[in-house]
């Protein structure tokens, strides 16, 4: 009689156990799928941005980008792009550098908008010189360092303080002088996270060569 009843208990645990995990896994599985409806919808809200922008409809594409924007929990390449030049068209200088050039340091020259960027980039500061000559107020501005970028598949990022080269070079009276950049690895390189630190100015210098 011991022994059934002890069998009876364990058989009860194994299946309350069994079902527990199935609750849990179904669970994961409606959260996954929310999370993919969720991220479904705010790629279209971009893409209906890229839409807008290039019928030139700078304010619904801002407001389209915006949504994207507050919706991700990582910011992909492309939308730092998208928002950067589509900021130039609304006058908002200081934001389309700062959004192109966070494109910029994460593709290189070899994104798909690289030379692109660059180029609406070079506009965008002329832009921003024109207005510190003119002295115009211009409205608050979204800049990238409010956000969690994606660095893309290989979680590396070309270091923007010596811009790979490992060494930073300044200037003086005496000449140049080098030093060792106490940002990045020996490769010139950031992870993405230590990028994120280092454009919302949390991130430390260290000789971690």
């Amino acid at each position: 009689m011991r022994r059934f009843f002890l069998t009876s208990i364990l058989a009860w645990v194994t299946i309350s156990g069994i079902a527990q995990d199935a609750e849990k896994e179904k669970l994961r599985q409606i959260e996954q799928q929310r999370e993919f409806e969720r991220t479904r919808v705010v790629r279209q809200q971009m893409d209906s941005g890229v839409y807008y922008m290039d019928h030139e409809e700078y304010e619904l594409a801002d407001t389209k980008f915006k949504y994207a924007l507050s919706n991700m929990r990582s910011i992909p390449s492309d939308l730092t792009f998208f928002f950067g030049k589509n900021s130039y068209f609304l006058g908002k200088y200081k934001q389309s550098v700062d959004w192109l050039t966070k494109y910029i340091q994460l593709k290189g020259t070899t994104g798909n908008y690289s030379a692109e960027a660059i180029e609406w980039k070079k506009k965008a500061e002329l832009g921003l010189v024109d207005i510190h000559k003119g002295q115009t107020v211009k409205a608050v501005e979204t800049l990238s360092k409010d956000y969690v970028i994606d660095c893309g598949p290989l979680g590396k990022v070309t270091c923007p303080v010596c811009n790979g080269s490992t060494v930073i070079i300044k200037k003086g009276y005496m000449g140049e002088t080098y030093a060792t950049c106490q940002y990045c690895d020996k490769h010139g390189q950031l992870t993405c996270d230590e990028y994120n630190q280092l454009i919302r100015g949390q991130l430390k210098a260290s000789n971690r060569k």
